[in-house]
């Protein structure tokens, strides 16, 4: 019998496993890229990426001539990833099965721990920054990009959640957007770097870009086919609303700034 939070993990499984997380990522890569340089990454280095997605960071990372791990739950997007990496010609770099609450590693295994977003979603923040710990070795880094409360996402994230609730008793994820949060999560840190950025949402339209997020955003996708007529079409209405007053284009096209917070603890 499994337990509320491995009911909660089955379920996000499915909802990214929904759709085609990789299309909406490929609009992300510059989060990964800055985050790597904000690590300060060595050529060399053992570099794992948390809940890798289809692979944005953990590319980063080889690129700066890491040798990296990426794990995920969904093996559509380890696929994906694998796809990537091998386009770019990159021999010391594997994508495995993992769940960030219980990561398949010994501990000490790597340098630097990164994730972007990704581990986020975790239902239980506290396991996922342990697990984060465990697995870096003593002097290494943990860092990652979390949307902020704040933010446009997070007010995307909290339009949609009118519609289709979260679970009970889960954190909300937006939390690891917090400086606060951030640092009780991680007791073990000697010293800590945040940097608020902006990624921009960038489309022809704001409805291209919804109608995009809708077919191939996992969570939206799910919300929209949960609700009946009438609701998916409040939703829309709801979101679009939401994009038209962040919108910062002066034009046509869809020009969002999402801000996110970009964390790095030194252990």
């Amino acid at each position: 019998m499994s337990t509320p939070t491995e009911s909660v993990k089955q379920a996000q499984q499915r909802i990214w496993a929904t759709g085609d997380f990789s299309v909406v990522g490929a609009g992300g890569v510059i989060v990964g890229e800055l985050l790597c340089e904000a690590v300060r990454l060595h050529a060399g280095e053992r570099v794992l990426d948390v809940a890798t997605g289809s692979g944005n960071t953990a590319l980063s990372a080889a690129r700066r001539g890491a040798e990296v791990v990426g794990v995920d739950f969904v093996p559509a997007l380890l696929d994906r990833a694998r796809e990537r990496a091998q386009a770019e010609r990159f021999k010391k770099i594997s994508f495995e099965a993992g769940d960030t609450e219980n990561l398949p590693f010994p501990d000490a295994s790597f340098d630097a721990v990164l994730s972007t977003f990704g581990h986020m979603f975790a239902p239980d923040p506290v396991r996922a920054a342990q697990e984060m710990v465990r697995v870096c070795r003593p002097g290494g880094r943990i860092g990652f990009a979390a949307w902020t409360p704040e933010g446009f996402t997070g007010q995307f994230f909290r339009t949609g959640a009118k519609y289709n609730p979260p679970p009970p008793g889960i954190p909300p994820p937006l939390l690891w957007g917090k400086e606060d949060a951030v640092k009780e999560r991680f007791p073990q840190a000697r010293k800590f770097a945040f940097e608020r950025r902006n990624l921009i949402m960038r489309a022809p339209s704001p409805g291209q870009w919804l109608a995009m997020m809708r077919e191939y955003f996992g969570p939206l996708n799910v919300a929209f086919h949960r609700l009946d007529t009438a609701g998916q079409e409040a939703l829309t209405k709801d979101l679009l609303s939401l994009l038209e007053t962040a919108n910062q284009s002066g034009d046509a096209t869809l020009f969002v700034p999402a801000e996110y917070l970009e964390a790095v603890a030194y252990l």
